[in-house]
């Protein structure tokens, strides 16, 4: 593929005007919603094929996601294109002032593979949504799923409006060294870098979803059993390859035989006594990863799982204790289905050993102390979050998703996604029937009275 000819191409049918065009958006919208509907069946067989995801995880955490988002920006996205009037200031009396949205022009996604299909999908709505053109990246290590991505855009939409570009990391390369007119990247902090690093040559703004090392805190006032449960589920969802899943676990040492008894039955419950042979659990993605997540096991002390499957490239739903900051584990992001867990006496604890590490792209507290909850949230700083669960904060449309520093920049779902993929053009309109001298030269001792009255 010449990726310079198709940029090309994707510029000229930008220029055209059709994509501005309110009723051809939603029009494209409807599009891409009947394509999904058309197309599940073959995506959950891919995701299948690629993480071993179950019929009801490839539902609920992609497919579904990403037509609840489709649905509530379709409704909304008329309004959200409408020029929005403001107040103009008294010196610039007679006049109106607004806020028109307008496309970037041509935007490139970049997907990752750990959600292949939601995370390519979800950004695309929103470039969809605000009238660019896209090229959509797909991931080459989740390559069934990124093929019936691109059969479905292929068959849904002219390759000059949106088009799918496969490839490994040259082409990547050579997507980003083109002039584009924004970029939105879901991926890793070391990625993220070379992606911003590139855009900065041709000034092109970005969007960094990135990840990191998320906290998960259990204090003493919490209810242990409902934590239990919800962090097994937020932990090993995907087998961990999630972006927000905990992290590492910094667990309270008053209650923390406790806990850890809930923590074992639950996975038991969930992924059953034999999770090698659950044919629902996700694996890992390759062998590549794999490894690494198995090197990070040795030499730890493992409390519950352990167990692997080379073949399946398979690994148990496993959890560390006796863990500390200086242990390989804590040195990088797991993105694997490794539980490590960290002791603590008090809460102070908790925020020295979060403040001294990169900013979070979430975090998560159980407790039913109002006071350590406030201070949490006031205290640290964190992309997103939930108190008394995990995960959930991704799936509404209402509220934006992103990161802060080193788990990224920029947010969106819903109108985030909107507003990420458009440019707030400001204007003035300023009426001629009169024209206050003020401003003009000459300056005098009265202009100069006039301008402090109107500016103070």
């Amino acid at each position: 593929m010449d990726i310079s000819k198709l940029v090309k191409k994707q510029k000229e049918f930008f220029e055209i005007g059709k994509t501005k065009d309110i009723s051809f958006r939603i029009e494209s919208l409807n599009k891409l919603h009947q394509a999904i509907n058309k197309y599940e069946g073959k995506i959950e067989e891919a995701l299948k094929k690629d993480l071993n995801k179950s019929q009801f995880e490839s539902y609920m955490t992609e497919i579904g996601m990403a037509l609840s988002d489709l649905t509530f920006i379709k409704k909304r996205v008329k309004k959200w294109s409408k020029d929005k009037r403001v107040l103009s200031p008294l010196n610039q009396f007679h006049s109106k002032s607004f806020i028109k949205n307008e496309p970037y022009g041509v935007t490139l996604i970049i997907s990752p593979w750990n959600y292949p299909f939601l995370l390519s999908i979800e950004p695309l709505i929103g470039s969809i949504a605000a009238g660019n053109c896209t090229i959509l990246k797909v991931s080459e290590e989740s390559p069934h799923t990124s093929q019936v991505i691109t059969e479905m855009i292929s068959k849904t939409f002219p390759p000059e409006y949106i088009t799918v570009v496969n490839g490994d990391k040259e082409v990547a390369t050579e997507l980003l060294e083109q002039k584009l007119d924004y970029i939105f990247f879901t991926g890793s902090p070391t990625i993220g870098k070379i992606v911003m690093e590139k855009a900065v040559k041709n000034l092109t703004p970005v969007t960094l979803e990135l990840g990191g090392k998320s906290p998960c805190i259990v204090e003493e006032s919490a209810d242990l059993k409902v934590a239990a449960k919800r962090i097994v589920f937020g932990k090993y969802l995907n087998s961990g390859q999630t972006c927000v899943a905990p992290d590492y676990l910094l667990l309270q040492n008053s209650i923390k035989d406790e806990f850890e008894k809930y923590l074992k039955e639950y996975i038991g419950l969930f992924y059953s006594k034999e999770p090698l042979q659950n044919q629902d659990y996700p694996h890992i993605i390759n062998e590549r990863h794999f490894n690494r997540l198995v090197n990070l096991i040795k030499g730890e002390k493992v409390i519950y799982g352990g167990d692997i499957d080379r073949e399946l490239l398979k690994i148990e739903p496993t959890v560390l204790d006796k863990i500390t900051l200086d242990s390989p584990i804590m040195q990088e992001e797991i993105f694997g289905p490794i539980l490590p867990i960290i002791s603590f006496d008090n809460i102070e604890e908790v925020k020295d050993i979060i403040l001294k590490r990169e900013k979070p792209l979430a975090l998560y507290l159980f407790t039913k102390n109002k006071k350590i909850e406030k201070d949490i949230l006031r205290n640290i700083s964190f992309g997103s979050g939930c108190i008394n669960d995990t995960i959930i904060q991704l799936a509404t449309s209402r509220m934006p998703f992103g990161g802060v520093g080193n788990s990224g920049m920029g947010s969106y779902h819903g109108k985030y996604s909107f507003d990420t993929f458009s440019h707030e053009k400001s204007i003035v309109k300023k009426y001629n029937w009169i024209d206050i001298p003020i401003r003009y030269m000459p300056y005098t001792d009265l202009k100069m009275k006039l301008l402090k009255l109107f500016l103070k």
